[in-house]
This record gives C-alpha cells, sequence and structure tokens, in this order.
C-alpha cells in the first residue's frame, strides 16, 4: 500500500468545481479553501455581482476564478453553468451544492407558493445541478465529487417556521444517499455535510429582523441557545469549508453516500 502525503492528498490543482451559493456565508468559506487548495473555482449565484466580487478576491490571490450567474431552480440556467464551466476550464470535477433558502413561516401562516418557493430551490436545485454535473463528469470518465450541504434539520428540527425547509433537507439527505448508489459504478463519490448553527451575514440578518417580545432579554436568549451547543460557540464558515476541501480531496478517498455532521455538538443535547 502506497501512503500518500498529506500536500498530495489535499492538493485539487487541475480540478475544477462549481459551488451553488458560492459568494457569501458558507458558500464562500468553501469556495476559498477549494481555490486555496489549487481548485478552478465557478462561483455559481443568483445576484451575479456577488459572484464577481468573491471571484475578484480570489484571482486577487492569484486563484482560479470565474463567476456565473445561476438561479439552480432553473433548468436551462443549469444546463448554462455547466456548459460555460466546461468552455472556461475543459472539465468539471467537483460540484458543492450548497444554494439554499431558509424564510421563518410557520405552517399556520405558509402558502403553497412559499413551500414550493423552498424546494425549488433547496431540493428541486439539488436534483438538476446533480443531473446535468454528473452527466458531464461521466462523459469525462474520470469520476468526481458531489457534495450536499444538508443541515442538522435533515436529521432533527430546529425550531419552528422550518417546515418547508426541514422537509427540503430531508430530501437532500435521501437523495445523496440514493445518487451514490447510482454514480458509484462511475466512480463519483456523493456525500453530504449537515452545518449546524453557523454565524453567517445571513444569519445575522434574521437574527436582527426577528421581532423581539418586550421584556425579553436578548442577551439571555443567546445564552440560552449556546448552553445546547457542547462547544459554547456558534460555527464559523471556515468550519464548514475545511470539512467540504477534506470530502472533495482524497482525504476521503472510500467515503460515498455519507452524511458528516459539523455542529459543535448541538445533536448529543
Amino acid at each position: 500500500m502506497e501512503i500518500h502525503p498529506v500536500s498530495t492528498l489535499l492538493n485539487l490543482s487541475g480540478k475544477t468545481a462549481i459551488v451553488t451559493g458560492g459568494a457569501l456565508g458558507i458558500g464562500y468559506g468553501i469556495s476559498y479553501r477549494l481555490a486555496e487548495a489549487g481548485a478552478n473555482v465557478v462561483i455559481a449565484n443568483r445576484t451575479v455581482e456577488e459572484g464577481i466580487k468573491a471571484a475578484q478576491d480570489f484571482i486577487a490571490k492569484r486563484w482560479k476564478a470565474k463567476a456565473i450567474a445561476t438561479d439552480v431552480s432553473i433548468e436551462d440556467q443549469v444546463k448554462k453553468m455547466v456548459a460555460e464551466t466546461v468552455a472556461a476550464f475543459g472539465s468539471v470535477d467537483i460540484l458543492v451544492n450548497n444554494a439554499g433558502i431558509y424564510p421563518s413561516i410557520p405552517v399556520s401562516q405558509m402558502t403553497a407558493t412559499d413551500f414550493e418557493k423552498v424546494i425549488s430551490i433547496n431540493l428541486k436545485g439539488v436534483f438538476l445541478t446533480t443531473k446535468y454535473v454528473s452527466e458531464q463528469m461521466i462523459k469525462q470518465g474520470k469520476g468526481g465529487r458531489i457534495i450536499n450541504i444538508t443541515s442538522v434539520d435533515a436529521l432533527h428540527p430546529s425550531s419552528v417556521g422550518l417546515a418547508h425547509y426541514d422537509a427540503s433537507k430531508h430530501g437532500v439527505w435521501g437523495f445523496t444517499k440514493n445518487v451514490a448508489l447510482e454514480l458509484a459504478p462511475h466512480k463519483i463519490w456523493v456525500n453530504a455535510i449537515a452545518p449546524g448553527g453557523i454565524l453567517t451575514p445571513g444569519v445575522e440578518k434574521l437574527q436582527k429582523s426577528m421581532p423581539v417580545p418586550q421584556g425579553v432579554d436578548m442577551k439571555k436568549m443567546l445564552e440560552a441557545f449556546l448552553s445546547k451547543i457542547p462547544m459554547r460557540r456558534m460555527g464559523e464558515i471556515d468550519d464548514i469549508g475545511k470539512v467540504t476541501l477534506f470530502l472533495a480531496s482524497d482525504m476521503s478517498s472510500y467515503m460515498t453516500g455519507s452524511q458528516i455532521v459539523v455542529d459543535g455538538g448541538v445533536l448529543l443535547s
């Protein structure tokens, strides 16, 4: 058995990665680590201005990156994303399905449109990107990695108001396992990462927009929330970036159909 050095195992030079929702928050952390490891990174974002800014950050570091405007819930845009990636870099070797939304709405107030929008982006989007990227990977004939960002909500609900989100993330986890079976003969490994509470700009915005009942002490609420996390802290975007790099690299060469929980231990409580 040959034991390869860590520097070789983590080297993604010559590989091309697509990161959906890769311009901000967790997506940016993932894009950063993959680009740092040598991958050509395509940042597929609905808001192209944000994607361009992130790509420029990486290019300034002499890393290779490109932004492509993509709504993952629209089939033609996903096809275009794959075609533009291949035109720019010659292949697609890694796909990270990170794009997702999580508007907080109790079921009693939720409309069919609210539900369908979350399912369309969070679940249908994963189907579309996986379908067309895996077709390209099979055509290339050299395998690949698909990494789906689920959530601890794929295993246990976190709060009222996220029923549509939880349904989508349970769906992505089930989809991950089944597609891992289908694509294994093509040496395409499919895994998932389930983040817990990660302090992203989106989470901070949601926290600030939530109405606070009169007499409620937000500091005590935060302390109560953190007390449920054995590590006593929220996660950082790089906590997910590092695990994604592990799954995208040869460090995880004997893994498919798995889900890695990155939650500071919150599911233990």
